[in-house]
C-alpha cells in the first residue's frame, strides 16, 4: 500500500489539519487517563520541529449532533498545552468563519485545537458540506488517528479528498508498520491469543487469522462456545448456542490449515462474576452445572505459557476471563506475563487487554500496544480501513 508518512514531508511554513483521538475518559471536565493525548505528542513535536502550525481536530464522546457542553474539548486544549510547553489555543467550533480566521492567522510553531467534531451530524454522516468546510482549515492533512481509522467519517475520509498533500502521523506509521508486519511477513513461529466475551465479534478475526497463524489460542468466554460445540457442558457460563456450528467450522479449519488451535483446559468457577472469591477449579469436562467459569484455570496458563515460549510474534487481544473482578482476573495477568517474556515481537491491542498489561506492570514488556479498539479488530481481520484507504487514494 502506497501511504505517505509525516516524517517523509516536507510541512516547513504550511498549515496542518491533523486528525487526533483525544477521546478519552473525563469526568466534569477532569480528565481521568491521558494515554491518547500523550501518544500524540511525537507527532505534534515533528510539526513544530519542522515550523509547521498545527490545526488539531477529534471528537469527544458521542454528542449525537448536539452541542453537549460537558463533552468540550476545552480541558484538553488547557492539558496538552501543559504536556507540549506552549499555549494551546481553542477555537468556539470545528468550521465556520470565525474558526478560518483563527486558522488562517496562525504563525509557524503555534497550535489550534477545534472544539468536538461530533457536534455537528456531518461529522458521523460523513457529510460532503461539512467535509468541504473543515478543509479549509488546511494545506496538509495529517491522520494520527488509529482508533477512528475504522469509522468512515468526514474527518477520516470525505475531508481527505479536498488535500493534493495528505500523511499519516507517527503514531499511525508505528501502528501499520507493526500490524501490517504481523499480517503480512510475521516472525514465526506466529501465536495469536483471542479472548474477550463473544465468538460473534471475533468470527472475522479467527478465520483470518488461521490463514497465517502457526498456533492460535481461544480463551475468556468466547472458548465456552468451542468446549459446548465439542459436546461438554459449561453450566451457566456465558455461551453463544447459535454459533455452535461456527466454532466446529474454525475448528476444522484449523485442522485443515495444519494451525495447531488450543482451548483452556481447567477453569477457575464460582456462581457469578461479581462473586468475591473463586468457589473451585474445574476441567473442561466437569463443569458444575450451577456454576459459571469465569477465568482459565492454573493448568491452562501452564499450557498457555509453553505455547508461547520461543514464539516470534504474539498477537493477543481479548482477557482470558472476568478481569474486572481481580478473583478472576489472574488468567489474564499470566497470559499478560507470558506474552511479554516470550515473543520476539508481542503486539497487544484492545482496551480491557491494554488495562491487564498495565496490571500485571508488563506495559513497557510487549512490542507495542495498539490504541485502537475496534480499528484494531478490523484490521487484524484483513479489512482495508477507511482511512487508510483514504490516505492511500490522496498518495497516488
Amino acid at each position: 500500500m502506497s501511504i505517505r508518512f509525516l516524517e517523509h514531508m516536507d510541512v516547513k511554513g504550511k498549515r496542518l489539519l491533523i486528525r487526533v483521538d483525544y477521546n478519552i475518559p473525563m469526568d466534569q471536565g477532569v480528565i481521568r487517563e491521558d494515554t491518547r493525548i500523550r501518544a500524540s505528542l511525537p507527532t505534534l513535536q515533528k510539526a513544530l520541529e519542522q515550523e509547521a502550525a498545527v490545526v488539531l481536530c477529534s471528537h469527544l464522546g458521542d454528542p449525537k449532533g448536539q452541542v453537549v457542553p460537558k463533552l468540550s474539548l476545552k480541558p484538553v486544549a488547557e492539558h496538552l498545552a501543559g504536556l507540549l510547553g506552549r499555549p494551546v489555543a481553542m477555537a468556539p467550533d470545528c468550521i465556520g468563519p470565525e474558526v478560518e480566521k483563527m486558522a488562517q492567522a496562525l504563525q509557524p510553531g503555534q497550535i489550534l485545537l477545534l472544539e468536538n467534531l461530533r457536534f455537528h451530524p456531518g461529522e458521523t454522516k460523513n457529510d460532503p458540506g461539512f467535509s468541504r468546510q473543515l478543509a479549509r482549515l488546511g494545506e496538509i492533512y495529517v491522520n494520527d488517528a488509529f482508533g477512528t481509522s475504522h469509522r468512515a467519517h468526514a474527518s477520516v475520509a470525505g475531508v481527505v479528498g479536498h488535500f493534493t498533500h495528505c500523511c499519516a502521523g507517527l503514531l499511525m506509521q508505528k501502528e501499520w508498520e507493526y500490524l501490517g508486519l504481523a499480517l503480512a511477513d510475521p516472525k514465526r513461529p506466529y501465536v495469536a491469543i483471542s479472548g474477550g466475551a463473544k465468538v460473534s465479534t471475533k468470527l472475522g478475526i479467527l478465520n483470518n487469522l488461521l490463514d497465517n497463524v502457526d498456533r492460535l489460542v481461544i480463551g475468556g468466554a468466547m472458548a465456552n462456545t468451542f468446549i459446548k460445540a465439542q459436546g461438554f457442558s459449561v453450566g451457566l457460563s456465558l455461551v453463544e448456542d447459535d454459533l455452535l456450528g461456527e466454532a466446529r467450522a474454525i475448528m476444522d479449519k484449523a485442522k485443515e490449515k495444519g494451525v495447531a488451535l488450543y482451548l483452556p483446559v481447567d477453569f477457575v468457577f464460582a456462581a457469578s462474576p461479581k462473586a468475591p472469591s473463586a468457589a473451585g477449579v474445574c476441567t473442561y469436562q466437569n463443569v458444575p452445572a450451577e456454576q459459571m467459569v469465569l477465568d482459565i484455570g492454573p493448568a491452562t496458563r501452564t499450557l498457555f505459557a509453553e505455547i508461547l515460549h520461543g514464539s516470534g510474534t504474539a498477537v493477543w487481544n481479548g482477557p482470558m476471563g472476568a478481569f474486572e473482578n481481580p478473583a478472576f482476573a489472574q488468567g489474564s495477568i499470566a497470559v499478560a506475563k507470558a506474552v511479554a517474556e516470550n515473543a520476539q515481537v508481542s503486539i497487544v491491542g484492545g482496551g480491557d487487554t491494554d488495562a491487564m498489561l498495565h496490571a500485571a506492570n508488563m506495559a513497557d514488556k510487549v512490542s507495542f500496544i495498539s490504541t485502537g479498539g475496534g480499528a484494531f479488530l478490523e484490521f487484524m481481520e484483513g479489512k482495508e480501513l477507511p482511512a487508510f484507504k483514504a490516505l492511500r487514494e490522496c498518495a497516488e
